[in-house]
């Protein structure tokens, strides 16, 4: 069954938080991943590797180099998942 937006940023917000040492409820769907949460590319690279895992979507390089804010790492994963 496909995840919910809600679900999914909860989810992804756990991930950003353990990869960035931020509290997971101080993450917001408008906040820029690199200028707000400090993600380089080194980390994008985990968070990208740990999302496919967590919601089974894949997320072509390419791809990842649009996700700019935490809502479209959300929509991009709700829009690809599997149910």
């Amino acid at each position: 069954m496909a995840l919910s937006e809600q679900e999914i940023m909860a989810g992804l917000a756990e991930l950003i938080s353990t990869e960035m040492e931020v509290p997971a409820d101080s993450i917001t769907a408008t906040q820029s991943l690199a200028d707000d949460l400090g993600v380089d590319s080194l980390s994008m690279t985990t968070i990208v590797y740990n999302a496919e895992e967590k919601f089974g979507v894949r997320i072509p390089d390419d791809e990842a180099g649009n996700l700019v804010t935490v809502q479209d790492a959300v929509d991009f994963i709700s829009k690809n998942q599997t149910s």
